[in-house]
């Protein structure tokens, strides 16, 4: 069987389900497991290397408008890549590739697999869809199980334990709230989300709207981007009148976290991204994150 991914979550269920030796072809952006970064790569993007968040935003937003993507399709390369099956997403028509614009003319006609996942028991559901796709049944169930008993786990670790006051800003520039299932995971942490509704979509804030909220903690999760971009985000942050009025920034709480990695893909490692604010809310009953993965911002 030969599988194509058309998006990181993808790319990323199809080796937790232990089919990675059937990938034959992935997008410009998946990168875990890292051998994963050797496979063809299926698309391209118009966003430059370097661009700022403002000017990201300002090319999805144009793209959007003309019903385009800021991801682009290599036709030759999928019909290189002879699929038999293809995962890709429903979510979101401007940061990724969807299904509406793959080639008419591939030799046969593959196996689609939408992610459809707004929420946690999405993603698990999504695991099970391609699991099922793959006849992995059996491992997908495994895999979901596995899962849901770290869950569990942070959530026995955290039993009694006192809620911090939680904003998640998945970009800067404007602002943004984390949606979907992030404040699930704020909430599965062991914290409260101010200003995310679960399973909602991410949406627009005025700087007043963080303010007014006053979090215990605040959290940067650029998405696409990891924990160091998330780091030079903050500094804009950082400059915004009443910053260092909040009481998350007068408690040294502010973290810069790998968004890409642990909180904008609908994959496996929501769970790790759990883990990871379980660690920052409460360091004394859950192990602190790795470097790699989140660092408390002066």
């Amino acid at each position: 069987m030969r599988i194509a991914s058309l998006v990181p979550a993808g790319t990323e269920i199809v080796c937790a389900l232990g089919a990675r030796d059937q990938l034959v072809a992935v997008t410009h952006d998946c990168d875990h497991p890292e051998d994963v970064r050797a496979l063809p790569r299926l698309t391209r993007t118009t966003v430059p290397r370097g661009a700022s968040s403002s000017e990201i935003d300002s090319l999805v937003r144009s793209a959007g408008e003309r019903g385009e993507s800021t991801f682009h399709l290599d036709g030759d390369a999928m019909r290189a890549a002879r699929p038999d099956i293809i995962v890709g997403q429903t979510i979101c028509r401007v940061c990724a590739i969807t299904f509406e614009q793959l080639p008419a003319s591939l030799s046969a006609a593959p196996v689609v697999v939408p992610l459809v996942a707004t929420s946690l028991e999405g993603v698990f559901a999504d695991i099970r869809g391609v699991g099922a796709a793959l006849g992995l049944d059996g491992r997908a169930e495994r895999v979901v199980a596995g899962l849901g008993a770290r869950i569990a786990a942070i959530g026995h670790a955290l039993e009694g334990a006192p809620r911090p006051r939680v904003v998640c800003l998945e970009w800067t520039e404007p602002l943004f709230q984390g949606g979907h299932w992030v404040p699930e995971q704020v909430d599965a942490a062991g914290g409260t989300d101010l200003l995310g509704v679960a399973g909602e979509r991410s949406r627009e804030l005025a700087w007043d709207d963080v303010v007014a909220a006053d979090p215990d903690v605040v959290v940067v999760m650029p998405c696409g981007f990891g924990a160091k971009r998330a780091i030079d985000e903050t500094a804009t942050l950082a400059a915004r009148p009443g910053w260092q009025d909040l009481a998350a920034v007068r408690a040294g709480r502010v973290y810069a976290v790998d968004g890409a990695a642990y909180f904008s893909r609908p994959g496996p490692r929501v769970v790790d991204g759990i883990e990871v604010l379980a660690g920052l809310f409460h360091p004394s009953r859950v192990p602190a994150p790795l470097a790699a993965a989140a660092t408390r911002v002066a």
